[in-house]
């Protein structure tokens, strides 16, 4: 399936215009003691989440600028991996950490583009073969982070897309829904769609992450749908700022809303080429 807004997928807009950041995530991977895939793909959305609702990266924080900078060019995450003493070393590093049942991530705030600091810089991206020893229940009632069952993704790289549709869950909650959610520990779940009901989650208007494939798979792909209430009900959509009432905008973190086929009468927001 290609996901893709006609003048959109592969132009050049105005967030190639400024500094380009990517968020640093760390996996750790032990070699006797390798995570379950779902449980490192749930703390990867935790972690962002962690990082964006962190009050270091409020306004006024000493991560704030570096998270906004980030936000108004495109929204890219790279996932790393690290052991033993590399997984020492990177805690020493100003950055998050998240331990969610069998996985540890750590987040770091934003980095240029090209000036990653030299302890994440020398980790491997390759490497992030994993898989959980069952199939992972049901999810209950907490967001749900549903994955393209017709792709084929390293977890390293459906970490880092798990991440991205958190952080649009995160944009499209109002204050109260964030509230609710964070005492509620950012309850999520990521899961992989059931073919059949992929084209009904991608097309109903709910949030739809799209990678520009820089690696792994076709540009213009659609990774992941996040569904959450607050989405569901039509709570905060993420506009832009300055964007008129009722008319589609772009987000900060590049984001833009692409009308969904009139038949539905919705919209589904796209994160392009992150």
């Amino acid at each position: 399936m290609r996901c893709f807004r006609e003048g959109i997928l592969g132009g050049v807009s105005e967030r190639d215009a400024v500094e380009q950041r990517v968020l640093p995530l760390v996996v750790r991977i032990e070699r006797a003691a390798p995570p379950e895939r779902t449980d490192a793909l749930e703390a990867a959305a935790l972690a962002v989440l962690a990082l964006l609702g962190d009050v270091r990266a409020a306004e006024g924080g000493e991560w704030a600028e570096a998270v906004r900078s980030w936000e108004r060019g495109r929204i890219r995450k790279v996932v790393r991996r690290a052991r033993g003493a590399e997984w020492r070393r990177v805690l020493g590093l100003p950055g998050l950490t998240v331990a969610h049942g069998t996985a540890e991530v750590r987040v770091h705030p934003p980095v240029p583009l090209d000036a990653w600091p030299r302890e994440l810089a020398r980790l491997q991206v390759s490497g992030t073969e994993l898989a959980d020893s069952a199939e992972p229940g049901p999810p209950g009632e907490e967001a749900v982070l549903w994955i393209n069952p017709r792709l084929g993704m390293s977890a390293g790289k459906a970490m880092a897309q798990a991440g991205h549709a958190a952080q649009f869950a995160w944009w499209g909650a109002g204050e109260e829904a964030r509230r609710e959610w964070r005492e509620r520990g950012f309850a999520l779940a990521v899961r992989t769609a059931d073919p059949a009901d992929w084209a009904v989650l991608s097309g109903g208007g709910l949030p739809v992450v799209r990678d520009a494939g820089f690696t792994e798979i076709e540009p213009g792909s659609c990774t992941v749908v996040a569904d959450a209430p607050w989405l569901r009900s039509g709570g905060s959509r993420p506009t832009g700022r300055g964007a008129a009432p009722g008319r589609p905008g772009r987000e900060e973190g590049g984001a833009e809303a692409a009308p969904a086929p009139e038949s539905e009468g919705k919209r589904n927001l796209l994160v392009p080429e992150v």
